[in-house]
């Protein structure tokens, strides 16, 4: 791959995107940035130039909700989560670049259509706690779609979203969990060489504008429509999503 300013001038705008969403409007539509990076780089690239990014957004939020979060609940998601990354890791190395383009393709769209079907009432979240193994295997569920795409947040949403926690509770469990899932994948990451010194590089270069993506989203969070914002959202994945998946079968 060639670092040049054609491939910067897409970079920047979806990194920018992903500190804006986890900054000011939570995690789960931060993987749009993965997505959109998985049109111009190989799939495998496209997760590790990111990762690494996700985690520096995680340290700059993770301060403010430090120990608020619903412990017996992250405790479940982080189990769940082990052996996810381990499953995930597994299918990575087994599976060629349109394998993976076409999983990221298709949690892409899965994650619109699980949005628009909660927003019009086609899913209703559980009026009862789901019990400890819903939280075991819900958290299994996001740390493989983590792996494999950096969209772990629907599977860990429908379990927190039983609980009926307080919006802080919410919002700390997502930054834990997914803070330390994000180290696991950082390791297997590491193992199966996806992570280049090349990489890292650009990493750097780029390290800027997630940081001031996420001081945007902070801002954005009171002055930004919340449906404009995911509508926006909605409509990157799905042209992405479509468009990864018709890569991957041709």
């Amino acid at each position: 791959m060639i670092w040049d300013l054609s491939f910067f001038a897409i970079a920047a705008p979806a990194v920018l995107f992903a500190g804006i969403s986890k900054g000011g409007f939570g995690s789960g539509a931060a993987f749009a940035s993965a997505s959109i990076l998985a049109l111009i780089l190989p799939p495998g690239q496209a997760l590790g130039l990111m990762l690494p990014l996700l985690m520096l957004i995680d340290v700059a939020t993770l301060g403010p909700y430090w120990r608020k979060w619903h412990w017996p609940s992250a405790k479940l998601l982080i189990f769940g989560g082990v052996p996810g990354v381990i499953i995930g890791a597994l299918v990575y190395r087994v599976a060629n670049d349109d394998v993976i383009r076409f999983l990221i393709g298709a949690m892409s769209l899965l994650f619109v259509v699980w949005q628009i079907a909660k927003a019009r009432g086609l899913i209703k979240i559980s009026e009862r706690p789901l019990g400890n193994s819903a939280g075991l295997l819900a958290g299994t569920t996001a740390g493989f779609t983590s792996f494999v795409s950096h969209a772990g947040g629907p599977p860990a949403a429908i379990y927190m979203l039983s609980l009926k926690l307080t919006k802080t509770q919410y919002q700390s469990n997502t930054v834990l969990v997914f803070w330390i899932v994000n180290s696991l994948k950082a390791a297997a990451y590491a193992f199966l060489g996806i992570f280049t010194l090349d990489l890292l590089m650009v990493d750097l270069i780029l390290a800027p504008f997630a940081l001031l993506g996420a001081w945007l989203g902070v801002k954005a969070h009171h002055l930004v429509p919340e449906k404009l914002f995911y509508a926006i959202t909605y409509v990157l994945l799905a042209i992405t999503g479509t468009k990864l998946i018709f890569d991957a079968l041709n």
